[in-house]
Protein backbone atom coordinates (compact mmCIF):
# COMPACT_ATOMS: atom_id res chain seq x y z
CA UNK A 1 0.00 0.00 0.00
CA UNK A 2 1.36 3.51 -0.83
CA UNK A 3 0.73 4.93 2.64
CA UNK A 4 2.39 1.95 4.32
CA UNK A 5 5.37 2.45 2.01
CA UNK A 6 5.44 6.16 2.83
CA UNK A 7 5.47 5.40 6.56
CA UNK A 8 8.35 2.99 6.14
CA UNK A 9 10.31 5.46 4.03
CA UNK A 10 9.84 8.20 6.64
CA UNK A 11 10.97 5.83 9.38
CA UNK A 12 14.09 4.93 7.40
CA UNK A 13 14.89 8.58 6.84
CA UNK A 14 14.62 9.46 10.52
CA UNK A 15 16.71 6.41 11.44
CA UNK A 16 19.41 7.85 9.18
CA UNK A 17 19.01 11.22 10.93
CA UNK A 18 19.54 9.42 14.25
CA UNK A 19 22.70 7.81 12.88
CA UNK A 20 23.96 11.25 11.87
CA UNK A 21 23.49 12.80 15.31
CA UNK A 22 24.97 9.78 17.07
CA UNK A 23 28.14 10.06 14.96
CA UNK A 24 28.76 13.80 15.35
CA UNK A 25 31.91 13.15 17.38
CA UNK A 26 33.42 11.20 14.47
CA UNK A 27 32.96 13.93 11.86
CA UNK A 28 36.12 15.47 10.45
CA UNK A 29 35.26 19.12 10.93
CA UNK A 30 38.37 20.33 9.09
CA UNK A 31 37.31 18.44 5.95
CA UNK A 32 33.73 19.61 6.48
CA UNK A 33 34.84 23.26 6.54
CA UNK A 34 36.86 22.86 3.33
CA UNK A 35 33.84 21.19 1.71
CA UNK A 36 31.52 24.04 2.64
CA UNK A 37 33.96 26.70 1.39
CA UNK A 38 34.32 24.82 -1.90
CA UNK A 39 30.55 24.54 -2.24
CA UNK A 40 30.14 28.27 -1.64
CA UNK A 41 32.66 28.95 -4.43
CA UNK A 42 30.71 26.57 -6.68
CA UNK A 43 27.53 28.61 -6.16
CA UNK A 44 29.46 31.79 -6.98
CA UNK A 45 30.72 30.37 -10.29
CA UNK A 46 27.19 29.28 -11.16
CA UNK A 47 25.85 32.75 -10.48
CA UNK A 48 28.62 34.26 -12.61
CA UNK A 49 27.50 32.15 -15.56
CA UNK A 50 23.96 33.42 -14.98
CA UNK A 51 25.28 36.99 -14.93
CA UNK A 52 27.03 36.49 -18.27
CA UNK A 53 23.83 35.10 -19.83
CA UNK A 54 21.86 38.13 -18.67
CA UNK A 55 24.56 40.54 -19.81
CA UNK A 56 24.33 39.06 -23.32
CA UNK A 57 20.54 39.41 -23.25
CA UNK A 58 20.67 43.02 -22.04
CA UNK A 59 23.92 44.50 -23.41
CA UNK A 60 22.71 48.09 -23.01
CA UNK A 61 21.78 47.71 -19.35
CA UNK A 62 24.08 47.99 -16.38
CA UNK A 63 23.82 44.90 -14.21
CA UNK A 64 25.49 44.48 -10.85
CA UNK A 65 26.95 41.01 -10.32
CA UNK A 66 26.37 40.95 -6.56
CA UNK A 67 22.61 41.18 -7.11
CA UNK A 68 22.61 38.23 -9.54
CA UNK A 69 24.77 36.29 -7.07
CA UNK A 70 22.42 37.17 -4.22
CA UNK A 71 19.35 36.09 -6.21
CA UNK A 72 21.02 32.78 -7.09
CA UNK A 73 22.14 31.84 -3.57
CA UNK A 74 18.85 33.00 -2.04
CA UNK A 75 16.95 30.69 -4.38
CA UNK A 76 19.34 27.81 -3.70
CA UNK A 77 18.88 28.28 0.03
CA UNK A 78 15.10 28.35 -0.30
CA UNK A 79 15.15 25.18 -2.44
CA UNK A 80 17.10 23.40 0.28
CA UNK A 81 14.15 23.62 2.68
CA UNK A 82 11.12 23.91 0.35
CA UNK A 83 10.05 21.15 -2.08
CA UNK A 84 9.25 21.43 -5.79
CA UNK A 85 11.99 24.04 -6.39
CA UNK A 86 9.94 26.91 -5.03
CA UNK A 87 13.13 28.95 -4.77
CA UNK A 88 13.22 29.33 -8.55
CA UNK A 89 10.22 31.67 -8.32
CA UNK A 90 12.12 33.80 -5.80
CA UNK A 91 15.13 33.87 -8.09
CA UNK A 92 12.97 34.93 -11.02
CA UNK A 93 11.57 37.91 -9.12
CA UNK A 94 14.89 38.99 -7.58
CA UNK A 95 16.75 38.69 -10.88
CA UNK A 96 14.06 40.59 -12.80
CA UNK A 97 14.24 43.47 -10.31
CA UNK A 98 18.05 43.46 -10.62
CA UNK A 99 18.12 43.88 -14.41
CA UNK A 100 16.75 47.26 -15.55
CA UNK A 101 14.05 47.08 -18.23
CA UNK A 102 13.98 43.29 -18.12
CA UNK A 103 10.96 41.03 -18.48
CA UNK A 104 9.93 37.85 -16.73
CA UNK A 105 9.87 35.74 -19.95
CA UNK A 106 13.41 36.77 -20.90
CA UNK A 107 14.80 36.20 -17.42
CA UNK A 108 13.07 32.80 -17.17
CA UNK A 109 14.46 31.81 -20.58
CA UNK A 110 17.96 32.76 -19.43
CA UNK A 111 17.68 30.16 -16.66
CA UNK A 112 17.21 27.42 -19.26
CA UNK A 113 20.54 28.30 -20.87
CA UNK A 114 22.27 27.01 -17.73
CA UNK A 115 20.76 23.57 -18.31
CA UNK A 116 23.03 22.90 -21.30
CA UNK A 117 26.01 22.18 -19.09
CA UNK A 118 23.94 20.31 -16.52
CA UNK A 119 22.48 17.96 -19.13
CA UNK A 120 25.78 17.27 -20.88
CA UNK A 121 27.67 16.64 -17.66
CA UNK A 122 24.77 14.78 -16.07
CA UNK A 123 24.59 12.27 -18.94
CA UNK A 124 28.29 11.47 -18.61
CA UNK A 125 28.08 11.07 -14.84
CA UNK A 126 25.02 8.81 -15.02
CA UNK A 127 26.66 6.66 -17.69
CA UNK A 128 29.63 6.21 -15.36
CA UNK A 129 27.42 5.53 -12.32
CA UNK A 130 25.37 2.85 -14.07
CA UNK A 131 28.56 1.20 -15.38
CA UNK A 132 29.90 0.57 -11.85
CA UNK A 133 27.36 -2.15 -11.00
CA UNK A 134 26.52 -0.50 -7.68
CA UNK A 135 23.99 2.02 -8.95
CA UNK A 136 20.46 0.57 -9.09
CA UNK A 137 18.97 0.20 -12.54
CA UNK A 138 15.83 2.31 -13.19
CA UNK A 139 13.46 -0.71 -12.85
CA UNK A 140 14.90 -1.32 -9.36
CA UNK A 141 14.08 2.21 -8.18
CA UNK A 142 10.70 0.88 -7.05
CA UNK A 143 12.50 -1.17 -4.39
CA UNK A 144 14.23 1.83 -2.83
CA UNK A 145 13.01 3.35 0.44
CA UNK A 146 12.12 6.68 -1.15
CA UNK A 147 8.39 7.12 -1.61
CA UNK A 148 8.38 9.62 -4.47
CA UNK A 149 11.00 7.77 -6.52
CA UNK A 150 9.69 4.26 -5.79
CA UNK A 151 6.09 5.28 -6.48
CA UNK A 152 6.82 6.59 -9.98
CA UNK A 153 9.14 3.66 -10.71
CA UNK A 154 6.37 1.27 -9.69
CA UNK A 155 3.78 3.09 -11.83
CA UNK A 156 5.52 3.91 -15.15
CA UNK A 157 2.23 4.53 -16.95
CA UNK A 158 1.22 7.10 -14.38
CA UNK A 159 4.65 8.72 -14.71
CA UNK A 160 4.21 8.87 -18.48
CA UNK A 161 0.78 10.43 -17.98
CA UNK A 162 2.17 13.08 -15.60
CA UNK A 163 5.01 13.97 -17.97
CA UNK A 164 2.65 14.14 -20.94
CA UNK A 165 0.17 16.27 -19.00
CA UNK A 166 2.90 18.69 -17.93
CA UNK A 167 4.23 18.91 -21.49
CA UNK A 168 0.79 19.61 -22.94
CA UNK A 169 0.07 22.14 -20.19
CA UNK A 170 3.33 23.93 -20.95
CA UNK A 171 2.58 24.05 -24.67
CA UNK A 172 -0.91 25.37 -24.05
CA UNK A 173 0.48 28.00 -21.69
CA UNK A 174 3.09 29.12 -24.20
CA UNK A 175 0.52 29.22 -26.99
CA UNK A 176 -1.87 31.24 -24.85
CA UNK A 177 0.80 33.73 -23.87
CA UNK A 178 2.08 34.05 -27.41
CA UNK A 179 -1.42 34.81 -28.59
CA UNK A 180 -2.09 37.37 -25.87
CA UNK A 181 1.30 39.04 -25.91
CA UNK A 182 2.93 39.57 -29.30
CA UNK A 183 6.30 40.36 -27.75
CA UNK A 184 6.37 37.15 -25.72
CA UNK A 185 8.45 35.05 -28.11
CA UNK A 186 10.77 37.97 -28.79
CA UNK A 187 11.46 38.18 -25.07
CA UNK A 188 12.08 34.44 -24.90
CA UNK A 189 14.62 34.76 -27.72
CA UNK A 190 16.19 37.69 -25.91
CA UNK A 191 16.86 35.51 -22.86
CA UNK A 192 18.53 32.93 -25.12
CA UNK A 193 20.70 35.50 -26.96
CA UNK A 194 24.04 34.08 -25.84
CA UNK A 195 23.28 30.76 -27.55
CA UNK A 196 23.52 32.53 -30.92
CA UNK A 197 27.24 33.06 -30.28
CA UNK A 198 28.64 29.60 -29.61
CA UNK A 199 32.11 30.85 -28.82
CA UNK A 200 30.85 33.32 -26.25
CA UNK A 201 28.50 30.73 -24.74
CA UNK A 202 31.37 28.26 -24.40
CA UNK A 203 33.72 30.83 -22.83
CA UNK A 204 31.34 32.73 -20.59
CA UNK A 205 28.87 30.03 -19.59
CA UNK A 206 29.97 26.44 -20.21
CA UNK A 207 33.57 26.89 -19.07
CA UNK A 208 32.50 28.99 -16.08
CA UNK A 209 30.09 26.24 -15.06
CA UNK A 210 32.85 23.67 -15.54
CA UNK A 211 35.07 25.63 -13.13
CA UNK A 212 32.19 25.64 -10.66
CA UNK A 213 31.74 21.90 -11.16
CA UNK A 214 35.37 21.34 -10.15
CA UNK A 215 34.68 23.06 -6.82
CA UNK A 216 31.48 21.04 -6.41
CA UNK A 217 33.52 17.89 -7.04
CA UNK A 218 36.00 19.08 -4.40
CA UNK A 219 33.20 19.78 -1.94
CA UNK A 220 31.83 16.25 -2.14
CA UNK A 221 35.33 14.77 -1.95
CA UNK A 222 35.88 16.44 1.42
CA UNK A 223 32.33 15.67 2.57
CA UNK A 224 33.04 11.99 1.97
CA UNK A 225 36.22 12.34 4.01
CA UNK A 226 34.45 14.27 6.75
CA UNK A 227 31.91 11.47 7.24
CA UNK A 228 34.50 8.67 6.98
CA UNK A 229 33.34 7.23 3.66
CA UNK A 230 36.52 8.20 1.87
CA UNK A 231 36.98 10.65 -0.96
CA UNK A 232 37.88 9.21 -4.38
CA UNK A 233 37.05 9.98 -8.00
CA UNK A 234 34.68 7.00 -8.16
CA UNK A 235 32.89 7.85 -4.91
CA UNK A 236 32.41 11.50 -5.84
CA UNK A 237 31.04 10.63 -9.28
CA UNK A 238 28.62 8.19 -7.67
CA UNK A 239 27.42 10.93 -5.31
CA UNK A 240 26.99 13.31 -8.24
CA UNK A 241 25.03 10.60 -10.04
CA UNK A 242 22.74 10.30 -7.03
CA UNK A 243 22.29 14.08 -7.05
CA UNK A 244 21.36 13.99 -10.74
CA UNK A 245 18.61 11.43 -10.08
CA UNK A 246 17.36 13.35 -7.02
CA UNK A 247 17.22 16.58 -9.03
CA UNK A 248 14.83 14.89 -11.46
CA UNK A 249 12.42 14.13 -8.60
CA UNK A 250 12.18 17.51 -6.78
CA UNK A 251 9.27 16.62 -4.53
CA UNK A 252 11.25 16.95 -1.29
CA UNK A 253 13.64 19.74 -0.18
CA UNK A 254 17.06 19.08 -1.68
CA UNK A 255 15.92 15.63 -2.81
CA UNK A 256 15.85 14.38 0.80
CA UNK A 257 14.73 10.78 0.95
CA UNK A 258 15.74 10.03 -2.63
CA UNK A 259 19.37 10.93 -1.97
CA UNK A 260 19.41 9.07 1.33
CA UNK A 261 17.96 5.89 -0.17
CA UNK A 262 20.26 5.91 -3.20
CA UNK A 263 23.41 6.67 -1.21
CA UNK A 264 22.74 3.80 1.18
CA UNK A 265 22.33 1.50 -1.82
CA UNK A 266 25.36 2.81 -3.70
CA UNK A 267 27.78 2.63 -0.76
CA UNK A 268 26.48 -0.66 0.59
CA UNK A 269 29.62 -2.66 1.42
CA UNK A 270 31.92 0.35 1.18
CA UNK A 271 31.43 1.34 4.83
CA UNK A 272 29.31 0.37 7.81
CA UNK A 273 25.59 0.90 7.34
CA UNK A 274 25.41 3.47 10.15
CA UNK A 275 28.30 5.44 8.65
CA UNK A 276 26.68 5.55 5.21
CA UNK A 277 23.33 6.55 6.73
CA UNK A 278 25.01 9.32 8.71
CA UNK A 279 26.74 10.59 5.58
CA UNK A 280 23.57 10.43 3.47
CA UNK A 281 21.81 12.77 5.90
CA UNK A 282 24.84 14.72 7.06
CA UNK A 283 25.82 16.00 3.63
CA UNK A 284 22.28 17.25 3.04
CA UNK A 285 22.13 18.98 6.41
CA UNK A 286 25.55 20.60 5.89
CA UNK A 287 24.76 21.89 2.39
CA UNK A 288 21.26 23.02 3.39
CA UNK A 289 22.62 24.91 6.41
CA UNK A 290 25.30 26.62 4.31
CA UNK A 291 23.00 27.57 1.44
CA UNK A 292 20.24 28.74 3.78
CA UNK A 293 22.70 30.93 5.71
CA UNK A 294 24.08 32.37 2.47
CA UNK A 295 20.54 32.92 1.22
CA UNK A 296 19.45 34.85 4.29
CA UNK A 297 22.66 36.89 4.24
CA UNK A 298 22.11 37.73 0.56
CA UNK A 299 18.52 38.80 1.15
CA UNK A 300 19.43 40.97 4.12
CA UNK A 301 22.58 42.64 2.79
CA UNK A 302 21.82 43.02 -0.91
CA UNK A 303 18.04 43.18 -1.26
CA UNK A 304 17.21 44.42 2.26
CA UNK A 305 14.56 41.77 2.82
CA UNK A 306 14.22 40.28 6.28
CA UNK A 307 12.81 36.89 5.26
CA UNK A 308 11.82 34.71 2.32
CA UNK A 309 8.21 35.52 3.22
CA UNK A 310 8.88 39.19 2.51
CA UNK A 311 10.32 38.29 -0.91
CA UNK A 312 7.24 36.27 -1.81
CA UNK A 313 4.95 39.11 -0.72
CA UNK A 314 6.96 41.63 -2.76
CA UNK A 315 6.88 39.36 -5.78
CA UNK A 316 3.12 39.02 -5.53
CA UNK A 317 2.76 42.80 -5.24
CA UNK A 318 5.01 43.29 -8.27
CA UNK A 319 2.95 40.84 -10.34
CA UNK A 320 -0.39 42.27 -9.30
CA UNK A 321 0.60 45.93 -9.42
CA UNK A 322 2.74 45.75 -12.54
CA UNK A 323 5.42 47.86 -10.86
CA UNK A 324 8.63 47.17 -9.06
CA UNK A 325 8.12 46.10 -5.45
CA UNK A 326 8.93 48.95 -3.16
CA UNK A 327 10.54 46.60 -0.62
CA UNK A 328 13.44 45.99 -2.99
CA UNK A 329 15.64 48.94 -3.98
CA UNK A 330 16.15 49.64 -7.66
CA UNK A 331 19.10 47.94 -9.27
CA UNK A 332 22.20 50.14 -9.25
CA UNK A 333 23.30 51.16 -12.72
CA UNK A 334 26.94 50.14 -12.46
CA UNK A 335 28.38 47.25 -14.45
CA UNK A 336 30.36 44.69 -12.44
Amino acid sequence: MPFASLGGDIANFFNAVGSFFSSLADIGFGSLLIALVAFGIYLTFRSRASFNILRAAYPEERIEFKRIWAAYVAAYGFNSVIPARGGDVIRLFLTKTSVPNSSYPAVAASFFVEMGFDISMGILILLFAFSQNVFPKPPDFSKLHAFDLSFFASHPRFLLFVLTFLAVLSLVGFAFLSHRVRAFWARIRQGLTILSDRGRYFREVWLIQLCGWVFRFTAFWFLLNAFNIGGSVKNVLLVLGVNAVAAAVPFTPGGAGVQQALLVKVFNGTAAGGTVAAYSVGQQIAIAALSLAMGFAALATVFRFRSFKDVIAAGRADREGGTEATAAPAAPRARA
